[in-house]
């Protein structure tokens, strides 16, 4: 193929070479697995920087996940639970997930129930903003469950909450 994109045809590799030289341009393989392997006569700097560029922009448009943990002991005061669940709901409506973990220390552990309660009231609690990505489960010391933010709904609908609210 020529540079600009048009074909030559079935050139043997001399020819070929000696072709990309004439132009000030380089003779690269497109499909080595083709047969006859398909060459192309083009800057090969120019087409590594465009292909850069083209890499770079689909990087910017890709959406990153951000997982933020907060841990939580299962003593926890009424207050100090307000104030971690205060931080959950801000990683949510920031749109991160929230990897939630009770940390059981020396006998603690013979009472996991106390841990699982605080997850189920963070659960209930966080209704409607979160939902659960992984059900809590005990990973050694620690029980583990991770939240995911509610999609927001488009525009056009309204969310099912209201809706409810004003059918009553």
């Amino acid at each position: 193929m020529g540079p600009d994109g048009d074909q030559i045809g079935i050139v043997p590799t001399r020819d070929a070479l000696s072709m990309a030289t004439e132009q000030d341009l380089d003779l690269v393989e497109v499909a080595p697995q083709a047969d006859p392997p398909v060459c192309r006569i083009m800057d090969y700097g120019k087409y590594k920087y465009e292909r850069a560029v083209r890499q770079k922009e689909a990087r910017k448009r890709q959406v990153k996940i951000e997982v933020k943990e907060i841990k939580f002991r299962p003593k926890i005061d009424i207050h100090d639970y307000q104030t971690k669940k205060g931080h959950v709901i801000r990683f949510l409506e920031a749109g991160a997930r929230v990897k939630v973990t009770i940390m059981f220390r020396g006998r603690e552990m013979a009472h996991t129930e106390l841990g699982r309660k605080i997850l189920d009231r963070l659960e209930v609690d966080l209704e409607g903003l979160a939902t659960v990505d992984q059900k809590p489960k005990l990973d050694g010391r620690n029980m583990i469950m991770v939240l995911a933010p509610v999609k927001k709904a488009t525009k056009g609908e309204k969310p099912a909450k209201e809706e409810s609210e004003k059918a009553s």
